[in-house]
């Protein structure tokens, strides 16, 4: 899987941003606050269009947010990955053999922590750390767990998304159409 060629992952919140991300260059992006009844419609256009979709499980309205929805997922649109908070939902994509992805807040030291921990228990393929425009803490991330990192919240420059790669991020999560549009590859 080349998801790490893509310096902008982007997160896609309405069928309005699934059309602009249809017509991109970019391969991959990742599924925001869609209702259900929109998945099987969404997932066939995005593979007429060569197109790889990562749900964000906990934002998926109408539906559960553990191990029984991944399954769900996995096995109705085969997503290229799932992106949760939840720990057994990490565990389920990992059994389906699709991009387990630990989305992590960090509010304080003591998230911090807790999260370490969370990502000992699951060992996810990818971690994503929110919010992303904090450095030191990305590349405090990637050391201590060895995992590639995606960048996400409250990333809203070039700067931004500049520092979170020198950091070690792999690549940045991002809804900012603008910042889609000047990592975009013609």
């Amino acid at each position: 899987m080349n998801i790490h060629q893509q310096k902008i992952i982007p997160s896609i919140k309405t069928l309005k941003d699934f059309e602009k991300f249809l017509s991109s260059s970019y391969a991959h992006g990742v599924l925001l606050e869609l209702h259900i009844s929109q998945l099987k419609s969404v997932f066939q256009y995005a593979r007429q269009c060569g197109k790889n979709l990562i749900i964000h499980t906990d934002l998926i309205q109408g539906l559960s947010h553990d191990e029984y929805a991944a399954e769900y997922l996995c096995q109705e649109f085969q997503p290229c990955g799932l992106i949760s908070t939840r720990g057994n939902v990490i565990v389920k994509a990992k059994q389906k053999k699709v991009l387990a992805i630990q989305r992590i807040f960090l509010l304080d030291s003591h998230a911090l922590e807790k999260s370490y921990q969370l990502i000992e228990k699951t060992q996810p393929d990818c971690i994503e750390v929110i919010p992303g425009a904090m450095p030191h803490i990305i590349r405090e991330v990637k050391e201590r767990t060895g995992k590639p990192i995606f960048a996400g919240g409250f990333i809203r420059t070039v700067d931004d998304v500049e520092r979170a790669l020198e950091a070690g991020a792999v690549a940045v999560t991002t809804s900012n159409k603008e910042l889609w549009k000047y990592y975009e590859i013609n």
